[in-house]
């Protein structure tokens, strides 16, 4: 397995671990606090790209290639996340001229 970064061996695994922590959760408090779609759907990605973090500082374990094949799945996933959420917001914004998730109260029918 071919390291691309050499520096990053002289970096603690709990460093590594806890940037994706932090990261997972300033994306965790932006999805519990914001009420705004797109703001809602990129503290999602945040969320998906702290895991990936943490994905990738376990792959540094001799031999272990599973998680990189897991960070190239949640890539994957948050492609489709992105492009059905941001359909979703051009269709709200379009019926109701506004993204505050309060406001889809009123589409229950």
């Amino acid at each position: 397995m071919m390291n691309f970064l050499p520096l990053t061996d002289s970096v603690p695994l709990a460093h590594i671990v806890g940037l994706g922590v932090a990261v997972f959760a300033a994306g965790a408090f932006g999805f519990l606090v914001r009420r705004n779609l797109i703001v809602l759907l990129m503290c999602v990605e945040l969320m998906l790209n702290g895991a990936n973090i943490v994905l990738v500082a376990f792959s540094r374990a001799p031999g272990a290639a599973d998680p990189q094949v897991w960070v190239i799945f949640m890539f994957a996933v948050a492609a489709a996340e992105a492009g059905v959420g941001l359909a979703l917001a051009v269709l709200i914004w379009r019926r109701l001229g506004t993204l505050d998730i309060d406001a889809l109260k009123e589409l229950k029918g």
